[in-house]
């Protein structure tokens, strides 16, 4: 008995050139669906860009690009994809699931689209929570001007999320605590799907001891962090750049920091790197196995972001062996405390708070013989998450969702 070939269809206006977790899921994802056997599944990536155009990556899977609008300043994102050139792309390829990647207008340009087909022709619709915007895009921002501002924009938020993602066949979620989040908040059909890391590629024996050599430029002892994050706020930049100097003091030394990517904040990256001796600006990084040598090549990594759903760049810094400080919210919280406590990989804090931010550089500083053992755990944690593991359990709902449907017509 043959199975009839799954018929995928992926669509994301987070998915940038220059985007981090979010591209490197897409790119590892058309990577393994390219490996799989033609009459198993079909894959189908919708790219916005500049033009349409169509793109055979493999024996059954594409890179459909359809026109999109770029978001202006320094970013490579393109929203408010051609609903015209979707419909297009829906028609083309009549797939049994469509995975919606990002919760602004795309929702609903693809819910409308999908409508208008007949009953019998219409795919299942598979939401993934890539950014837990209620509350770091809308609740957050609008806390800037008063705390009863933050929390009525992220209610209605929410209630746009539950009227948008509940019309949904599957919310696909990478983190428990987040699932939780979004479980009290009213979304159904929640499926806890992590994402992955090539422990191949990121692994220890990336370190790069001329790259080792340099950043301590003659100090054996120095301290070396990588922060290698979109440069905007809710990545914790600036808490890391105002707590700078007192962990200088704190240490009696400058740490090396490398500075890897892009974003709204650049020009605070490089007027920090233009004042500090041993700071410095590498850009952005797009080879996995550069930014893999750059991880195993520092001894810590920051994930100060309290509003990350998974924390692909935290995984990464762990499958490479650093040790870490993270917030004590969202995923970096969970990845740490799962890596065996807190006393696993790194240590925990408040958000955007600088002191504490240099009281545990300080501590993680005094405690360097626990490092080895830190690291071992952190390595040990990132290996049980493949990406190999990530999209077979996507590819199982996407199933389980097909033959639903396949039933109920």
């Amino acid at each position: 008995m043959t199975t009839k070939p799954l018929t995928a269809l992926d669509c994301n206006e987070f998915w940038s050139p220059s985007g981090g977790g979010v591209r490197r899921y897409h790119l590892e994802k058309m990577a393994f669906f390219r490996k799989q056997n033609a009459d198993t599944v079909r894959h189908i990536m919708v790219m916005p860009g500049p033009e349409a155009r169509t793109e055979q990556t493999g024996p059954d899977t594409y890179i459909e690009h359809v026109p999109a609008f770029k978001f202006p300043g320094n970013w490579e994102y393109r929203l408010c994809p051609s609903t015209r050139a979707l419909r297009a792309v829906i028609l083309r390829h009549r797939p049994d699931v469509i995975e919606v990647g990002s919760p602004y207008l795309l929702p609903g340009r693809i819910l409308s689209i999908v409508d208008e087909l007949p009953e019998a022709d219409r795919p299942r619709i598979v939401g993934f929570w890539h950014s837990d915007f209620p509350v770091t895009y809308v609740g957050r921002f609008f806390a800037r001007f008063s705390r009863m501002l933050g929390g009525m924009t992220e209610a209605m938020a929410w209630m746009y999320a539950r009227r948008r993602y509940n019309r949904m066949d599957a919310i696909l979620v990478p983190s428990r605590l987040i699932l939780e989040r979004l479980r009290l908040n009213g979304l159904q059909n929640l499926h806890h799907v992590p994402l992955g890391v090539d422990s191949r590629t990121f692994t220890p024996a990336a370190l790069d001891e001329s790259r080792v050599a340099d950043l301590k430029a003659g100090m054996p002892g120095r301290l070396t962090i990588f922060f290698g994050h979109r440069f905007a706020e809710e990545k914790g930049l600036r808490t890391f750049l105002k707590a700078y100097p007192e962990i200088c003091a704190r240490l009696g030394h400058e740490p090396a920091v490398v500075f890897a990517g892009t974003g709204p904040d650049l020009d605070l990256v490089q007027a920090a790197v233009k004042a500090n001796a041993h700071m410095r600006y590498i850009g952005f990084v797009r080879s996995p196995q550069e930014m893999a040598a750059w991880y195993a090549s520092c001894h810590m990594g920051l994930a100060l972001s309290g509003w990350e759903t998974f924390g692909l760049s935290i995984l990464e810094a762990m499958a490479c062996g650093q040790i870490l400080i993270g917030v004590n919210q969202g995923a970096a919280r969970e990845h740490i405390e799962d890596s065996a406590g807190n006393g696993g990989a790194g240590l925990t804090i408040p958000v955007a708070d600088p002191k504490a931010l240099a009281e545990a550089v300080e501590k993680l500083w005094n405690d360097r013989g626990s490092w080895q053992e830190r690291s071992r755990k952190a390595v040990a944690y990132a290996q049980r998450l493949t990406w190999e593991r990530c999209f077979e359990r996507e590819v199982e709902i996407y199933r389980n969702l097909a033959t639903r449907g396949s039933n109920e017509k």
